[in-house]
């Protein structure tokens, strides 16, 4: 049995930024009837990471209180792409690219939410039979200026960089998304709160109860970094490399979570964590009053969570891995080994590239450059550094990156 309406509103309003409205919410609450809950997904990139996982929560949340969560798939509205923060035009996806990465996404979803209770949609479903004058009557419910109120929109005019007419179309048809699915109450990011609010004017200009509206927080990506108090960064994005997957490896994905900075970790602590705010500050107390290390605390956050998305068995290994190579400063036991031939010396960085260190020889070099590169534990800084033949080399990329590479001439072969 669901509690009561005022104690389900107390519940939802925990940990969110913007409630449109309160007032209307409850009264929804109030008929005893289940809320149809929205969020919407666009499959640009084939994973998950956390910050996508802080909304997840959030639907969980209303799942666990008795409501219906429709996990949409943007498969339609993914071509166009979002432009939410966009300095310029999003180049669209293919249908095929947009397909495979929806596939990995249903897996991933269910770390966090209950199959049960899910309801799985694509926006192609409605959006693709669209006629002309479908399109055209959508279109007329929301005027130029108001749509130019948008930040980015208005940023990107004013610094005379062009606005495609198709970017108007993203926040329409995803307000239109409402339409099909009789929204009573659409979830997102902070971020996506313009086009959340489309989403409840279109509903009325379609004669339908306009939907309540749901943010929470942005999370800030692993680069993210303290400034005079306060966290400074980009939202975590798979685009910027500052993610981390849901399914990275064990090993991958406890590595992320300790190379963030201790003031990032707190934030992480606060929208990832399963520890209540009054543990969460009990624990930065003991870390404050050095009761307990930074890096302790930071442990328990990424085993938490590696557990939480592998096992407990994979979490302790990984942080075993890690202290081994990071603590210890021992080389891992399953380092990758590599055997490439050549009677001159290599380019390091066309190496690394081989040995699967970096995506290509042009990766390496930045990665050289930038001081994350080093050859039998000497860092090396010279992006045209080579390798003789004849030796084996043990290199490192980052602090997770592993490889040992034999360089042998041809007549040994």
């Amino acid at each position: 049995m669901s509690p009561p309406p005022e104690r389900q509103l107390e519940t939802i309003r925990r940990g969110t930024v913007d409630l449109i409205s309160e007032k209307e919410l409850l009264e929804k609450l109030r008929r005893g009837r289940p809320l149809t809950v929205k969020v919407g997904f666009d499959p640009t990139a084939p994973d998950l990471h956390l910050g996508h996982t802080v909304v997840m929560r959030k639907m969980r949340q209303l799942q666990d209180l008795g409501h219906t969560v429709v996990f949409l798939i943007g498969d339609f509205t993914g071509r166009i792409g979002d432009p939410t923060g966009r300095s310029k035009t999003r180049p669209p996806l293919s249908e095929e690219e947009v397909l495979r990465n929806a596939e990995t996404y249903k897996a991933q979803a269910f770390k966090i939410l209950d199959p049960a209770r899910t309801v799985l949609r694509r926006n192609s479903e409605w959006l693709a039979p669209l006629t002309g004058a479908d399109v055209v009557k959508l279109a007329a419910q929301y005027t130029v200026a108001r749509m130019l109120e948008r930040e980015d929109f208005s940023r990107r005019l004013r610094e005379n960089r062009p606005v495609s007419i198709h970017e108007f179309l993203y926040p329409l048809f995803q307000a239109y998304d409402s339409v099909a699915l009789q929204c009573d109450l659409e979830m997102g990011g902070q971020d996506q709160l313009f086009n959340l609010v489309v989403g409840r004017e279109v509903m009325k200009g379609y004669g339908l109860e306009p939907q309540c509206l749901l943010t929470v927080p942005v999370l800030e990506g692993t680069d993210a970094h303290q400034v005079d108090g306060k966290i400074v960064g980009d939202k975590m994005s798979k685009s910027l490399g500052n993610y981390v997957a849901l399914d990275d490896p064990p090993e991958e994905m406890y590595g992320k979570l300790m190379s963030v900075c201790d003031a990032l970790m707190w934030r992480y602590y606060e929208l990832l964590s399963a520890l209540d705010a009054e543990a969460v500050r009990a624990l930065h107390g003991d870390v404050t009053g050095g009761r307990v290390h930074p890096r302790d605390a930071k442990a328990r956050l990424a085993f938490e969570l590696t557990e939480r998305f592998h096992s407990t068995e994979a979490a302790r290994s990984a942080a075993e891995r890690f202290d081994r190579v990071h603590r210890s400063h021992e080389v891992p036991e399953d380092v990758e080994e590599h055997r490439l031939v050549s009677a001159t010396p290599l380019r390091l960085s066309r190496v690394c590239a081989q040995a699967g260190l970096a995506s290509s020889g042009t990766d390496a070099q930045r990665l050289i450059q930038a001081g994350g590169v080093e050859v039998d534990g000497a860092r090396v800084a010279d992006k045209d550094a080579a390798l003789a033949p004849g030796k084996t080399y043990l290199l490192r990329v980052g602090k997770r990156r592993f490889a040992r590479v034999a360089i042998v001439p041809p007549e040994t072969t």
